[in-house]
């Protein structure tokens, strides 16, 4: 049984951007998981995460080392 109202209509960047910041806070609407789940691409979102993690990851360490050398 299909359902003629199925929307596989691809997430917008900006979509992509928000639910990968959302799932790092650990909060999503259920509307918005459920548009991700059925007109998202897996690898959008894990190259979304791949980004998002190492950009999170190289802020963290540029922190680390700006307030390390500015104690001594």
């Amino acid at each position: 049984m299909t359902d003629n109202n199925d929307n596989k209509e691809q997430p917008s960047f900006g979509q992509v951007v928000l639910s990968t910041l959302a799932a790092a806070i650990g909060v999503q609407s259920n509307k918005n998981r459920e548009r991700d789940f059925k007109g998202g691409s897996i690898k959008t979102y894990i190259a979304a995460g791949v980004i998002f993690t190492t950009l999170f990851v190289l802020t963290l360490v540029l922190v680390v080392k700006t307030v390390l050398g500015n104690m001594g």
